[in-house]
């Protein structure tokens, strides 16, 4: 057997990131994907039908809830939620087979399903927490977006409840500047698979 760390493959890492809506978390998540070939995002199953321009198994795997049903019987996801009346879940199979060739997956999820893959496989997660410069900046955000007030004021009251939950995570990026936020995630990327135990 050698004894050069580098002849052994590396096992890939699940890499979360959450933010409130507003905090920048799905720019910074496609840079990620954009500018590194080793990285792919999570393609998670639903069963909310597709809107124009989705593609089944690039954007979502688009299944009826009979399918959902038995997946979750047969505890084939990660982790799983209600959503907005629909059902999301992380298909656990193609994670596991990109994880056991070296390849990361990148996550763009809620605290609830960063603690659910936490506690699926938590040697393989790293947890990033995305947050606004200010709660007046992320209002701000959510304003220019042009959604009617009722709408911003849910979205304000799901990001303080968003927010509460940052202590949870390995890391805490604060979004000031999108360029600095991003070369600091990716220095906690390069970071985490340089880990010994990886």
């Amino acid at each position: 057997m050698s004894n050069d760390p580098r002849a052994h493959m590396r096992r890939g890492l699940m890499f979360v990131l959450s933010s409130p809506s507003g905090a920048g978390k799905t720019t910074l998540t496609r840079r990620l994907i954009q500018s590194d070939p080793q990285a792919t995002l999570s393609v998670s199953a639903t069963t909310r039908p597709p809107r124009p321009g989705e593609t089944d198994g690039v954007d979502y795997y688009f299944i009826d809830e009979a399918a959902f049903e038995r997946m979750v019987a047969d505890g084939a996801f990660l982790e799983w939620a209600h959503v907005f009346g629909n059902r999301y879940g992380t298909p656990r199979a193609a994670v596991e087979e990109r994880l056991a060739r070296g390849g990361d997956v990148v996550f763009d999820v809620d605290w609830q399903g960063a603690r659910a893959l936490a506690e699926a496989a938590s040697q393989d997660v790293v947890r990033v927490f995305i947050l606004p410069p200010s709660i007046e900046e992320l209002e701000r955000r959510l304003t220019n977006r042009g959604d009617p007030r009722d709408v911003i004021d849910r979205r304000m009251d799901r990001a303080r409840a968003e927010i509460s939950h940052w202590a949870e995570y390995d890391y805490v990026l604060v979004n000031d500047d999108v360029d600095r936020c991003f070369s600091d995630l990716t220095a906690i990327f390069a970071a985490e698979r340089l880990r010994r135990d990886r």
